[in-house]
């Protein structure tokens, strides 16, 4: 039974790390894709996006598989059970990756506003903190996913910058909403995957020291 759950787990390991990694390319395609007007590229994205829901379900049903047959305890048990929250939140990246892949194409056909909005530090960052937070699953890294949580603050405080711009340029140049709009839609889905990062840090820490972090810092 060991040895046949043994083969399991590394079957689930290989498994998410496909996923983390198609997921990773995903991201990194869909900014390039809106900082460079590249239709074609998003287009891409978007079709992509079938491949990590079609690995997000396998992923799940190999973990259900494990539970049912194995009946697993202690670190395998958590192991598990920090892959399927966490795969869960590999898929939504991948669907905000998508989400921004389609603004690109909308927002690349319409008129700029004047505002001097530079999204390319959120960017950024928001890929930064994802490829920190696969970094500490594939090493199991617990330093590592504590950075990610720390990470996020400097995201969320980006986005209620930019918030605050867009909503002033809403006022000075109204002829200009619906792009303004869509560039407020982009922030807020940069600002969500900074935090489904933020959960696989946690999945992390929660795999390794059986310690469940989330809502410690606002004492929720």
């Amino acid at each position: 039974m060991a040895k046949h759950l043994e083969k399991e787990l590394e079957r689930l390991k290989k498994l998410i790390y496909s996923l983390s990694a198609r997921v990773d390319e995903s991201l990194e395609l869909a900014v390039k894709s809106f900082q460079e007007n590249d239709a074609e590229l998003a287009e891409k994205v978007i079709a992509d996006d079938k491949l990590v829901d079609n690995l997000e379900v396998e992923v799940e049903e190999e973990c259900l598989k494990a539970l049912a047959l194995y009946q697993p305890v202690a670190i395998d048990l958590r192991f598990i059970i920090a892959v399927m929250k966490l795969n869960s939140d590999l898929e939504r990246i991948g669907d905000l990756a998508a989400d921004i892949a389609k603004n690109g194409i909308n927002i690349n056909k319409m008129a700029k506003p004047k505002i001097p909005l530079d999204l390319h530090q959120m960017t950024y960052l928001a890929k930064a903190i994802v490829r920190k937070a696969l970094d500490a699953l594939v090493n199991i890294d617990t330093f590592l996913a504590r950075e990610v949580i720390k990470d996020d603050d400097e995201i969320n405080a980006m986005k209620a910058e930019m918030k605050d711009e867009i909503v002033e340029a809403l006022k000075r140049e109204p002829e200009h909403a619906q792009s303004l709009i869509t560039l407020l839609a982009i922030t807020h889905r940069l600002e969500r995957i900074g935090d489904h990062a933020c959960n696989i840090a946690e999945d992390v820490i929660y795999m390794v020291e059986a310690d469940i972090i989330r809502h410690q810092a606002d004492g929720g």
